[in-house]
């Protein structure tokens, strides 16, 4: 650079020529002159191009094979420059590994997308997606799938975690994210999720599925949703997901059921967003947004089942038991992310906490009819019953086969289940608690009450029975009747 200096100096300032600046600074007239030229950068030569004729040969070739690639490729199977090289070799064209390399990797170069910086205005958009976690429920590690949705204007997240990524969690998802937020945005981005998307369509055009419509409908937000096979189109919450599983899930968190781990991460989330410098722009994310409808979406499923003979119901492969008075009818079953509801036809609900593809949910209670009647079969099941009724039954059961063993217990405590049926459950449960705590007979305690011998005035009483006088009896009496001495 500083012999650069020297040369222009000389001759542009001192008037010096060419030759004679040369021949002082030791160098030759065509390196002098090229110092000279102001359009030519400094310590940089002028490329002369290359003919390559290889290149010539084999690029038409390479370009067909690798535009082509895309019917015989998928996934994670892609054509390597390697394995072009071979190809090509093997139609006998000669060309080395360096020279394919090179042109796979301009091919690539020029196709390259490019991304264009967004801006978010409040209450505009926000972008969704589930992401797979672990959870420790009741001391047992599982897997359950978190749900996050992120407004990009001001960065605020809501998150739930599922059991399922079905589309009951989704919409359930949803409808605590408004009601969480306050407000619905404008836009929501999504995958092409099948709780949402029924089919693609040309473009961004999607054929939803009818609950998910329902859901838009509902709350009249615009969905949107990313192109097929690209994992860029909602970076943001993408991004978010990650940094959610090192924040707020390291350690792995526990809790006696997933709704209190959930309801904990909610607020750890949100505690960290109120601290932060965006907090504020969540009044403009509010201002802008769409108002909240007056009535919340019900996110269920609903099901039309029939009653089997053994009076259970089978919703989405698992099997739940409903009062026996309802077998053989037509009922309906409601879906939530946790919870099963069955309709009765007097408009009763059976509530089960839902279950997988071919687990069962059984309350034995609903059997106390079939159970009074069939002592054994009372036997077979009576850890489950004494687990469905509690105390004092599960007492009661103890007390009664401790005095007569399984099988007669088996058919005093049928005896039980007769009193509940006639009696109702809250008086045989008082009546139970009586007879334990005072050491009294358990049977004796379920007798009805005596009643008590009613007077009737003189002038109710018929004239031709007024004269009628009914004595008492004696053993005496009974002893003459059979015979006996008097």
């Amino acid at each position: 650079m500083d012999q650069v200096h020297v040369i222009r100096h000389k001759v542009r300032v001192e008037g010096l020529s060419i030759r004679r600046v040369a021949r002082e600074v030791g160098i030759s007239r065509k390196t002098v002159r090229r110092y000279l030229q102001e359009e030519t950068p400094i310590g940089v030569r002028r490329a002369t191009p290359r003919s390559k004729p290889v290149l010539e040969t084999v690029g038409p070739r390479l370009e067909a094979l690798l535009s082509d690639s895309a019917r015989w490729t998928g996934g994670k199977q892609r054509l390597t420059a390697a394995r072009l090289h071979e190809l090509v070799r093997a139609e006998g064209l000669e060309v080395g590994t360096t020279v394919v390399k090179e042109f796979v990797r301009e091919w690539r170069r020029k196709r390259r997308e490019v991304f264009v910086p967004l801006v978010y205005r409040p209450g505009e958009l926000a972008e969704v997606d589930f992401f797979e976690v672990l959870v420790e429920v009741a001391g047992a590690r599982r897997k359950a799938f978190l749900f996050v949705m992120r407004l990009m204007f001001s960065g605020r997240d809501f998150v739930w975690l599922y059991e399922r990524q079905d589309q009951v969690s989704f919409l359930d998802a949803h409808v605590r994210a408004f009601a969480h937020l306050g407000f619905v945005p404008q836009r929501i981005a999504y995958d092409n999720l099948r709780p949402a998307v029924r089919r693609l369509l040309r473009g961004s055009l999607r054929e939803l599925t009818e609950r998910f419509a329902a859901l838009v409908t509902h709350y009249v937000f615009e969905p949107c949703f990313a192109r097929p096979c690209t994992g860029h189109d909602k970076g943001g919450v993408e991004a978010r997901g990650k940094a959610i599983r090192h924040q707020h899930l390291v350690p792995i968190p526990t809790g006696e059921d997933l709704t209190v781990i959930a309801a904990a991460l909610v607020e750890r989330v949100d505690a960290r967003f109120f601290a932060s410098e965006r907090a504020p722009q969540l009044e403009a994310e509010r201002e802008f947004a769409l108002q909240l409808p007056t009535a919340a979406f019900d996110p269920r499923a609903t099901h039309l089942v029939g009653v089997a003979q053994r009076s259970l119901v089978r919703i989405e492969g698992a099997y739940y038991s409903v009062p026996t008075g309802w077998v053989g009818l037509a009922l309906i079953a409601r879906i939530a992310p946790g919870l099963v509801e069955i309709t009765g036809p007097d408009g009763t609900h059976v509530q089960h906490p839902r279950k997988r593809f071919g687990e069962r949910s059984i309350d034995y209670r609903h059997y106390l009819p079939e159970l009074a009647r069939k002592p054994q079969a009372l036997r077979q099941v009576a850890p489950e019953l004494m687990r469905d009724l509690g105390e004092p039954y599960a007492t009661a059961w103890q007390h009664i086969v401790a005095a007569h063993g399984p099988r007669e217990g088996s058919r005093v405590f049928a005896k039980i289940l007769e009193g509940v049926l006639l009696l109702g459950t809250h008086e045989v449960e008082r009546r139970l608690q009586t007879a334990l705590a005072q050491g009294e007979p358990i049977l004796l305690a379920l007798r009805p009450a005596p009643t008590k011998a009613v007077m009737l005035a003189h002038d109710v009483i018929p004239e031709t029975l007024r004269s009628v006088v009914v004595t008492s009896s004696t053993v005496h009496d009974f002893d003459a009747v059979l015979g006996g001495v008097a």
